[in-house]
């Protein structure tokens, strides 16, 4: 199922399923003691809730995808959307595993990865890497999702589509107990995580 489980339940009681998720995750993940990790809990589920209204998602149906999956022949938009997904491999059982999600779910899980992203970045300065170097450290070690569309990114490094987490996090979990070093070497040997992942996406590995 990967390290982001398909979380059900009703939309008041989705913020103490995510509580019940994230907070021991970030005790385990970042050394958080209990008062830190709700602290910063409640920082990032702010912040997904304003990002979720900004974004207009939160009007979605909660079975988007079966929507957009079952209306593609007859709706331009949605066949559009989707032959731009499937460029990039993402697959029906993706679509459907993302845009079925609540909408407070997927939005808090761009935040708490965006976190962890910025968290890296931070030590990694606290090391003395310069922004740059930290920079080009973190999309070596994480992938990062997005806009694969993104004109400040170009080539094999650009954005994932979120559609392809939880198949990447089936890969990388994976990758580290069958063979984590040549997984490491690998990662170094690419321009990006990204690109690492692209390269498996093609080679039917992801």
């Amino acid at each position: 199922m990967g390290l982001f489980p398909k979380l059900f339940g009703s939309s008041s009681g989705i913020e103490k399923q995510l509580e019940d998720q994230y907070i021991p995750m970030l005790q385990m993940r970042m050394g958080m003691s209990l008062s830190q990790a709700k602290s910063t809990f409640r920082d990032l589920i702010k912040m997904a809730k304003e990002q979720c209204v900004k974004e207009g998602t939160s009007k979605f149906p909660q079975n988007f995808g079966d929507i957009v999956l079952r209306e593609e022949s007859t709706n331009p938009h949605y066949r559009s959307f989707l032959t731009r997904k499937r460029s990039e491999g993402v697959r029906d059982e993706d679509i459907k595993w993302w845009w079925n999600m609540h909408d407070l779910e997927k939005s808090m899980m761009v935040q708490v990865d965006n976190w962890f992203s910025f968290s890296l970045f931070l030590k990694l300065r606290e090391e003395g890497f310069n922004e740059e170097e930290a920079g080009k450290r973190v999309k070596k070690s994480r992938p990062i999702f997005g806009d694969p569309d993104d004109p400040h990114v170009t080539g094999e490094d650009r954005p994932l589509p979120h559609e392809l987490r939880n198949r990447i996090d089936i890969y990388v979990e994976k990758r580290s107990q069958t063979d984590k070093e040549k997984f490491k070497n690998e990662t170094e040997e690419s321009s990006s995580f990204n690109a690492l992942i692209r390269k498996e996406i093609k080679n039917g590995k992801v």
